[in-house]
């Protein structure tokens, strides 16, 4: 473990909704050297909290979790605040940091570079993975945090190279050698595999923002319900430089919540948390524990849910877990070692029917 009077190299690993962050940041910690504490601040826009309990739970592993809203903005006290316990109490030897696929990295930087961190934090390289064919994507392309994302990444990785036409990655890869300042790395990768050392090279202290205010809009976030008659406050301040309650997660061989507590569902009773900002909705269920799914009845219900940006999922079905994972049209599952409860979050470009879509679900609980 390292000596704290050392700064503590740190890394934020950028890009879109559904490009594999995730699976990149597991893909590294399973090989993060022997003797070596790391420290993984995870950020979702969804209101539920999946993407860290898809972690691995190991020695010389601090996970936290914030979600509900962006540290970029709304959450912004939250990252400084996580970002100190996690320097104090993990006293990692490298710190990662994954915003939500939303999430603008310019106000990050700025935290991160400022005077509480400055001789606490040694950043380097900021990471944007990219999947080459999200730039038929209007809903991509035409977003100014998209671009920023690639704009303030001193290495851009083309991820899922292995979905991709080849004319395509070729296509992506050119463009990005145009960019200027040039990156310090350009590569092609296949499901997230990232060197380590690409951690290790310098910041690009050049690099700038061409749409600073592309996320310094209003947000709503965090309305929550559950069906047991019980209301339940989660929501922050319209504004994105107000504070914003969260949960805050801490992953190491237990899960247990520093903040609030958070509200239990009961068996057929599932408890819903909603969100909006960026132009994006977002519906997240907790499911009790004992509620068990018909998975390929569950799998048809969410593969045809129309007008998505992404599902994820950790299903109960029988003694054994999925993940569920779709992106636009895209989906695939495998079993997990999660053993918590069901979730299921949708981020939607507009609100659907999420009472249509619990009752549809509801519709697949089988008897275990």
């Amino acid at each position: 473990m390292r000596e704290q009077a050392a700064a503590i190299p740190t890394n934020i690993i950028t890009g879109f909704l559904g490009v594999g962050k995730t699976t990149s940041i597991n893909s590294l910690l399973a090989n993060k050297p022997d003797g070596e504490s790391w420290a993984v601040l995870v950020n979702e826009f969804g209101q539920i909290g999946i993407d860290q309990e898809m972690m691995p739970d190991q020695d010389g592993l601090h996970v936290k979790e914030l979600a509900g809203g962006c540290i970029c903005c709304e959450l912004g006290p939250s990252l400084h605040k996580t970002v100190k316990a996690l320097i104090e109490q993990a006293k990692p030897d490298r710190l990662i940091i994954e915003p939500t696929g939303i999430g603008h990295p310019e106000g990050i930087i700025d935290t991160l570079m400022g005077p509480a961190f400055k001789d606490k934090l040694d950043l380097r390289a900021t990471i944007c993975l990219l999947d080459p064919r999200s730039l038929g994507l209007e809903e991509v392309v035409g977003s100014e945090i998209f671009h920023d994302q690639l704009n303030l990444a001193d290495v851009v990785l083309i991820n899922k190279c292995d979905l991709a036409d080849p004319a395509q990655v070729d296509v992506v890869e050119e463009s990005l050698n145009r960019m200027f300042p040039p990156k310090q790395h350009i590569g092609r990768i296949t499901r997230g595999n990232i060197s380590l050392e690409l951690l290790d090279l310098v910041r690009n202290g050049e690099l700038k923002s061409q749409f600073s205010q592309a996320h310094t809009h209003n947000h709503s976030h965090g309305d929550h319900h559950g069906h047991s008659h019980e209301k339940h406050d989660h929501h922050c301040d319209e504004h994105c430089d107000h504070s914003h309650s969260h949960n805050s997660h801490h992953h190491s061989h237990n899960h247990s919540h520093s903040q609030e507590p958070e509200a239990v569902a009961e068996p057929g009773k599932p408890i819903c948390k909603t969100g909006n900002g960026s132009g994006l909705h977002s519906c997240g269920w907790i499911f009790h524990r004992e509620d068990c799914f018909d998975y390929w009845a569950l799998e048809e219900i969410l593969n045809n849910i129309e007008g998505i940006s992404r599902i994820k999922g950790v299903i109960r079905i029988g003694r054994d877990w999925v993940f569920y994972n779709r992106v636009n049209n895209e989906y695939d599952f495998d079993k997990v070692a999660y053993r918590r409860d069901s979730r299921i979050e949708i981020i939607s470009p507009r609100e659907l029917d999420w009472q249509a879509i619990e009752a549809a679900m509801l519709g697949c609980l089988t008897k275990g």
